[in-house]
């Protein structure tokens, strides 16, 4: 018990020492992914995104649903199938999982490369932003949102960087 009154007491004392050197700061909160994301730039790059990938995304869907349709037969009435057509069936349906997995990775590999290619291109433009934003606000320290467990929103600098972000095109 006496341990942990002066456990208590040097807590106490080195809040109270420490409060003035904290009460001078600046403190901001910032969150860095949404700032990425909700940027004009991030936004126009998701529609490009969806022109680019969507005619592969389409075709992968077919694929996914014709083999699902097969397995869908194979289950239903395969047993009541001619062995000679059963195996046909089941073959196309292991051609068509194969050829799914195959474009399935190949898709998101091509997504991957391209969200790096953005990334490298948007990340010079959101550090300035946020360098500026840090800048003109005079802050002593940003936080990214995530360690915050909870912040009023005049703390949350992450629309101002948004902002500067869209503005710096």
């Amino acid at each position: 018990m006496r341990k942990l009154t002066q456990m208590v007491l040097l807590a106490a004392t080195l809040a109270a020492t420490a409060t003035p050197a904290f009460a001078d700061m600046k403190i901001a909160v910032l969150n860095y992914q949404m700032a990425l994301l909700e940027s004009d730039a991030a936004k126009q790059y998701a529609v490009d995104a969806e022109k680019k990938f969507g005619p592969q995304l389409t075709k992968l869907k077919a694929l996914e649903s014709s083999a699902k349709g097969i397995q869908d037969r194979l289950v239903s009435g395969g047993d009541k199938l001619p062995q000679g057509d059963r195996e046909k069936l089941e073959l196309d349906f292991k051609q068509k999982a194969r050829d799914f997995q195959f474009q399935s990775k190949e898709l998101n590999e091509a997504k991957a490369n391209a969200d790096r290619d953005m990334l490298k291109q948007l990340k010079p433009k959101l550090d300035g932003a946020v360098e500026e934003v840090i800048k003109n606000g005079g802050f002593d320290l940003v936080l990214e949102r995530g360690a915050v467990i909870d912040v009023k929103p005049q703390y949350d600098i992450t629309r101002q960087v948004i902002e500067r972000m869209n503005k710096a095109r």
